[in-house]
């Protein structure tokens, strides 16, 4: 479920599965299980899908602005990155900061250098390692998981019968301005270890478009 707070410094990432989504808006619900499931199981399913239909809800009326998208993609993306940082960093290692500024150079800005920023972090847990390898293994991972997150924010976007138009531009932008952004700062990040090193930079490992 995602929460907006005007006044809370930070935004929930959380986000339910876009199938339990589906689910919610065809119709269907959790009067079918099958007689082996659990009811610690159902309860959850029911729960999930009582959390989409609050989204749904919620985004039927974040929709009347144009903008309101960019702020699910902006969330969603974190949420992606963070479930990639988890093993070795815990639960939400990312925090997502509240803004009013969702436009396709704002969100983008914001979803490069919060997951950017952890760059530090991460360097900080592979002591001794190639430098330039370490970089390459932050980058795969930085990247893959935006690109989970940004695949599924825009299949709720999609089964909502949104995704054209102006939405449909703005989320394509920002996509534009993520990628573009982790490239300048991976191409940084490359000149100063071969600066101060010597080394010759490791290829760049780009995770697949989703």
């Amino acid at each position: 479920m995602i929460e907006e707070d005007e006044d809370s410094a930070t935004i929930d990432t959380r986000i339910p599965d876009p199938s339990a989504y589906a689910a919610v808006s065809s119709g269907t619900g959790p009067d079918a299980v099958p007689p082996s499931r659990s009811t610690a199981s159902t309860r959850s399913d029911t729960k999930t899908q009582q959390d989409a239909a609050i989204l749904q809800a919620s985004l039927d009326v974040s929709l009347q602005s144009k903008n309101q998208p960019l702020a699910l993609l902006l969330k969603s993306a974190i949420n992606g990155i963070n479930e990639l940082l988890k093993p070795q960093f815990g639960d939400n290692a990312i925090q997502a900061a509240a803004s009013q500024d969702n436009t396709p150079a704002g969100t983008a800005g914001r979803i490069v250098s919060l997951s950017t920023g952890f760059y530090d972090a991460f360097k900080q847990q592979h002591p001794g390692a190639d430098a330039n390898e370490v970089l390459t293994k932050f980058m795969a991972t930085i990247r893959s998981g935006f690109e989970q997150g940004a695949a599924e924010a825009q299949a709720i976007l999609k089964g909502m019968g949104v995704l054209n138009g102006d939405i449909a531009s703005n989320i394509d932008k920002t996509l534009a301005l993520v990628k573009q952004g982790y490239a300048d700062f991976e191409t940084a990040q490359r000149s100063s270890l071969s600066g101060t090193t010597g080394a010759t930079p490791a290829t760049s490992t780009t995770a697949p478009s989703s």
